[in-house]
């Protein structure tokens, strides 16, 4: 039976961050955490509200420095709803007697179902079952059901509700010195006797924000404007076993929204027009019905219960209300606000996903990057360089937004954070954009706004490029990996690493493929795009040049992770686990101790093995023929095994690329670390920091594994390419995608064979291939085919 419910039982303050992220509603326009309505931001419960691409710019004086931030501003709370017997206190887990609690969050329909029984003493108690959703048909609407049952009294409830503008950012426990209060300008009022409104601004980015309430219940409803809040009340005549209900439903804009004149006259006009709660619910959850269907995720057991979570969550980040959007991929999605909400290379791990149910959810992410081009090519212009410099960190506008300086919280120290050196940014852009056009179809795209991004990706590259005679090869000096745990050499007085394999391989990919792009755009195009960007035969033959002949270092019969990694000493890894345990944030254990990681052959996460992640064996091998190198299977097995042994997995995402790695290499260990990927946000493995924020990658990441890392699966030279590798823990399941125009494409493995199915339609065949056979499959047909051990 499948199971579609996430569910929790009992109150524990220690759980409920962790709690609030996995219950989080949205729509990928907006969303809200899980917090309990009658609970207010403290150290235990922060109810923090999200629209996507809505900024905030402020400066905080930090260890000496004035340094300035980009924030995802936590927007006025619309969930405040309290009650309280009359003439007591009011009540919430954390002050009064809780004798029964239930969350359920019903994925099927994004509903958070929530049941509490408050022991009242005497024999007495008070039973309260609250229904929420974050509307996935009109991603405006939030709506809030609250049902009251007295058990063995009768009496008079007191029930508040409100809107607090009173927010701060205060969800991240280490960013808690710096400013965080991000709106300006609250003021509220009363549009109608069931209806309030709340509008502010944002201190900076002057972002305009409008909020309106209406409650519902069968008693009249007042209202007060203590600022910065919107009050309503409503006081209930309780019967013992009877139950009465209030409805509170939402409406937000902000002036980021097309096709409005002002937020508040939207809000107060679509909350008036809004529906009561239960007929609100039957778009709501229509509109998930569509969405489950258009992924068909059909796997079975534990791990098919913890992906369907991750599709939900994915799914609440950047739902098809995202196409209209100008936002990235937040790496904690709308969820908290952890890494500020900024968008870094996660797309490299969300796209792909996306690519093959949701084409025009990637296109849009896709344009938030080409809309931030220009900026990409004045930060490569400030160092010197030509082409597009994308930025580690993004957020409203494409500057830079990396943090100066972080902290670590194990030694309490300032550091210096040189992550912004992680330029292979630009070749993550530059995969999507590709991955997007061959899944897609979509060769508008690729022959404009891609085009266009390549071509600058590309010459960043070529431009970064520099000839070492004794090498006789190209270098490219000064960066950091996807490791992040090395930022420079052992003593040495400034930053950066030379020869990152990860960012040359990839470098190289970048200009091998824009080559190709540009040799085959439609002549009219490609005269266009060689004006505007004066491109010349010498760029050409420049990058044709670079693309074979860009560093690649190895030692011991291993590939390098960069060049001098091998002469690093080696850490006592039993001695470290045995003294702490817990080594992921292995980099703030050496800090703490006066040491640096930097000394030692210890990485974070998969760097070099990246690669594995991003190309298939072929096509790996191909680049590093082109490179001059012959990677056999002997080596990259060597390799795997060399860092496997060498790597402390300090981001999530590092169990998922060796689950992937592990399964088209040798399998055994596969299953391991992709149970570790699972399990990374619902057991929190990174210590605390699933209550800021899930880690979008990853969860979009695993889903990726089950639908192109076990199956094989690529879209390339408009064919559809399988290679199944099932684990045995994982060799029957099935999904479906959309390919270019073919919606609803329905894969199916099962032991020993894969059968596809193509639903009716007007498009021309699909192209399958498997191994050596090519299999043209007509819309309307099904193929099994059986596979080879």
């Amino acid at each position: 039976m499948t199971v579609w419910t996430w569910q929790y039982e009992g109150y524990n303050p220690l759980d409920e961050r962790v709690r609030e992220s996995l219950c989080v509603l949205g729509n990928g326009y907006l969303a809200t955490r899980g917090a309990l309505p009658e609970c207010t931001a403290d150290d235990v419960h922060h109810p923090g509200t999200y629209v996507a691409g809505c900024y905030n710019r402020l400066t905080s004086r930090v260890a000496g420095r004035q340094v300035e931030n980009e924030d995802m501003v936590n927007l006025p709370n619309w969930l405040p709803l309290r009650f309280r017997l009359a003439g007591q206190e009011w009540l919430t887990p954390d002050t009064g007697t809780v004798l029964d609690h239930r969350q359920v969050l019903h994925l099927s329909s994004g509903l958070l179902e929530r049941r509490t029984r408050y022991g009242l003493g005497g024999g007495r108690a008070l039973s309260v079952r609250q229904l929420r959703i974050v509307h996935m048909a009109d991603p405006h609407l939030a709506a809030l059901r609250t049902e009251f049952t007295a058990e063995g009294f009768d009496g008079v409830l007191e029930v508040e509700a409100a809107l607090d503008g009173g927010v701060a950012n205060t969800g991240v426990a280490r960013y808690r010195d710096l400013a965080g209060r991000h709106l300006v300008h609250v003021h509220s009022g009363t549009a109608a006797p069931d209806t309030v409104w709340l509008r502010c601004r944002t201190r900076t980015s002057d972002i305009r924000i409008g909020l309106a309430s209406r409650l519902t219940a069968d008693a009249p409803v007042t209202s007060e404007h203590p600022h910065p809040r919107a009050v309503q009340r409503v006081s209930l005549d309780l019967a013992a076993g009877r139950t009465a209900t209030v409805d509170k439903t939402v409406a937000l804009h902000t002036s980021r929204d097309p096709a409005i004149s002002d937020p508040l006259c939207a809000a107060l006009d679509r909350v008036a027009e809004a529906p009561g709660f239960d007929a609100l619910l039957v778009p709501h959850r229509t509109a998930w019905d569509q969405l489950w269907r258009r992924t068909g995720l059909d796997i079975p057991g534990e791990a098919g219960r913890i992906l369907r979570l991750h599709l939900f969550h994915v799914l609440q980040t950047l739902s098809p209300h995202t196409a209209d959007l100008d936002v990235g991929v937040p790496a904690r999605g709308l969820h908290g606000e952890a890494y500020r909400g900024h968008v870094f290379w996660d797309e490299l791990f969300v796209l792909p996903f996306l690519n093959l149910h949701f084409p025009e959810v990637s296109r849009a992410l896709l344009h938030y990057r080409h809309r931030r081009l220009e900026r990409a090519r004045a930060a490569a212009r400030a160092i010197g360089r030509r082409g597009a410099l994308y930025p580690w960190q993004s957020g409203s506008d494409g500057r830079e937004e990396t943090q100066e300086l972080h902290l670590n919280p194990r030694s309490g120290r300032w550091l210096p954070d040189n992550s912004r050196l992680q330029r292979h940014v630009g070749s993550a852009v530059a995969y999507n954009v590709w991955q997007y056009s061959e899944a897609s179809g979509d060769a508008e795209f690729l022959h404009t706004k891609g085009a266009e991004m390549l071509l600058q990706i590309a010459r960043f590259w070529a431009d970064s490029a520099t000839w070492d005679e004794n090498l006789a090869r190209h270098r490219i000096r000064g960066v950091l990996g996807p490791d992040e745990y090395h930022d420079a050499y052992p003593g040495a007085r400034e930053p950066g690493l030379d020869d990152n394999t990860y960012t040359n391989v990839t470098a190289a990919w970048v200009l091998t493929r824009t080559l190709e792009v540009l040799r085959t755009l439609p002549e009219p195009r490609r005269r266009e795009l060689v004006e505007r960007t004066e491109l010349d035969e010498g760029e050409l033959e420049r990058w044709e040049e670079v693309s074979r002949t860009l560093h690649v270092p190895f030692h011991d019969g291993v590939i390098s992770q960069f060049d001098g990694y091998g002469d690093l000493a080696e850490l006592d890894w039993d001695g470290y686990r045995e003294r702490y345990g817990d080594i992921r944030r292995l980099d703030r254990i050496l800090e703490a101790e006066g040491d640096t990681v930097n000394r030692y052959q210890a990485s974070k996460q998969a760097d070099v093995l990246m690669l594995g992640y991003l190309f298939p064996p072929d096509e790996l091998r191909f680049l590093f023929d082109r490179l001059g190198h012959r990677l056999d299977a002997d080596t990259w097995r060597r390799t795997v095994d060399y860092y496997l042994s060498r790597t402390s997995h300090g981001s999530t995402l590092s169990g998922l690329v060796h689950s992937w790695v592990l399964a088209r290499a040798r399998r055994t260990g596969a299953w391991e670390f992709f149970q570790e990927a699972l399990r990374g946000d619902i057991a929190d493995l990174q210590g605390g920091t699933t209550g800021e924020g899930i880690h979008l990658g990853a969860m979009a990441g695993t889903l990726d594994l089950v639908q192109r890392g076990l199956t094989g699966l690529e879209t390339r030279d408009g064919a559809l390419r399988l290679d199944p590798a099932p684990l045995p823990e994982l060799s029957s399941y099935g999904f479906a995608i959309r390919y270019q125009g073919h919606w609803g494409v329905r894969l199916t493995l099962e032991h020993g064979s894969l059968q596809i199915a193509v639903p009716s339609s007007d498009r021309s065949p699909i192209d399958i291939r498997v191994a050596d056979r090519a299999v043209p499959l007509e819309p309307g047909e099904t193929c099994l085919l059986l596979l080879r051990d």
